[in-house]
């Protein structure tokens, strides 16, 4: 993998409620807080940047986990999260522009990669289960608000990405007719 193009760090302080202030080594970017109901489970973010306009995630109505929107505080709706299967660790991201997936590193490493269906990996989310400190590497372009939503879905499933994910390399790869047509 190339050299990342960004690298954004993250502190993270608070409990229930979490608080992740995102810097570069140039300075402070924002504040992304977590807000959880009273059985644990994370109903919204609230992003803050120091430039900007303010960024609400909020949970969606229904079972899945991962299933929230990505809003801007004048009410303009810039994505959505969903996650299939209970048990599959994939999350789908919709920016209106193109389907992304959030999926767990391969290999015995804690963290989540952004991946776009063609081009492959886009960002990681590198952190700890327990940890309070994350990093976000960004390979690839991408607007702040989506790799925001990306770490806010990444960090809520931190613990499941301990356990090895599929690689994704040879999924990327189109396939030839030959093997389309079973040959």
């Amino acid at each position: 993998m190339a050299d990342p193009t960004a690298t954004y760090q993250v502190q993270i302080s608070g409990l229930w409620n979490s608080t992740h202030r995102l810097s570069t080594a140039e300075g402070p970017l924002g504040v992304l807080t977590l807000q959880r109901n009273g059985w644990g489970t994370v109903v919204s973010g609230r992003y803050s940047p120091t430039k900007g306009e303010v960024l609400v995630i909020r949970r969606d109505p229904g079972l899945l986990r991962s299933q929230f929107s990505l809003w801007t505080e004048g009410k303009e709706w810039l994505g959505s999260s969903l996650r299939w299967h209970v048990v599959r660790r994939e999350i789908v991201l919709h920016t209106g522009s193109r389907p992304l997936r959030i999926l767990p590193l391969p290999g015995f490493r804690c963290g989540w990669t952004l991946q776009a269906p063609k081009t492959g990996e886009m960002a990681r989310i590198l952190g700890r289960p327990l940890g309070r400190s994350a990093k976000i590497e960004v390979y690839r372009k991408l607007e702040m608000e989506l790799v925001v939503f990306a770490y806010f879905l990444a960090v809520q499933l931190m613990p499941e990405s301990i356990w090895p994910g599929r690689n994704v390399e040879g999924e990327l790869e189109p396939a030839s007719p030959t093997r389309a047509l079973g040959s």
